[in-house]
């Protein structure tokens, strides 16, 4: 047997321990996918963002929109520094097609898909999407549903890659756990809380920004005007009412940070 192949089988063995021991906890999760379980370090959840994220440029052609470039890449800039991040480290890139989606991987990259700008109408509006996405990475809420995923039967696949023992299996599974997993229809929903946490994380950086904190609200009423299926990032619980109403009540808080740029 290769000694690398070894080594990995190893490596897989001796994690396979912490998982089953993972399992009771990721049983008793509740509402908050993982519960804070973290089963892999961040620098291997960063090398899997920059795996998945490599991917993506492999498969996925870049947009050829100047005008979606610059608003990505400008929205994004402001965002990070807004957080308190290294702006310059980062990189962003607009990919063609219709799915309205945007993520944030751990590794430093953002990516907004074409169909997110027909929703995302004004900067304020992309700010709320990407801010969103910018508080999951922040929040460890992609480690959590990668820990979970791996924690489980189904996620044997997602270790192997992660271990750097996987093959096309495996980085599917990680695209559904990162959440750029749209074109093989793998995404895995983050949980309620996840979800108006990062809602709520995100609106306070985009305030912070100089953008319009109201623009978030607009954003899902031009989502459910169109009347067509919800953008992939907007597709999971909480619904569209529990969410404007969540950030309705935060607006006083958002509206005392925002100082027009």
């Amino acid at each position: 047997m290769p000694k690398g192949t070894m080594t990995a089988r190893l490596r897989t063995a001796s994690a396979a321990g912490a998982i089953a021991a993972a399992v009771a906890l990721t049983g008793c999760a509740g509402d908050r996918t993982g519960l804070g379980l973290n089963l892999v370090s961040q620098e291997q959840l960063s090398d899997m963002g920059r795996q998945d994220w490599q991917r993506l440029l492999s498969t996925t052609k870049a947009s050829t929109n100047a005008d979606y470039q610059r608003r990505a890449e400008q929205v994004s800039m402001r965002l990070l520094r807004a957080a308190g991040l290294d702006a310059g480290a980062w990189e962003v890139r607009v990919f063609q097609g219709e799915e309205a989606n945007a993520f944030a991987l751990p590794g430093q990259k953002i990516g907004v898909y074409e169909g997110l700008f027909q929703y995302a109408r004004t900067d304020a509006q992309l700010a709320a999407v990407i801010g969103h996405e910018i508080a999951h990475n922040l929040e460890g809420h992609a480690a959590e549903r990668v820990s979970t995923q791996m924690a489980s039967e189904a996620g044997a696949g997602l270790l192997g890659a992660a271990l750097g023992a996987g093959g096309v299996a495996g980085s599917q599974e990680i695209a559904a756990a990162l959440g750029t997993g749209a074109q093989y229809g793998l995404i895995l929903p983050y949980s309620r809380n996840q979800e108006l946490e990062a809602d709520r994380i995100g609106l306070m950086m985009s305030a912070r920004a100089g953008y319009d904190p109201r623009a978030a609200v607009e954003l899902w009423q031009n989502m459910r005007q169109t009347g067509s299926q919800p953008p992939v990032f907007m597709s999971t619980h909480p619904g569209i009412d529990d969410r404007i109403g969540q950030l309705n009540r935060l607006m006083p808080e958002a509206l005392a940070v925002y100082k027009p740029a």
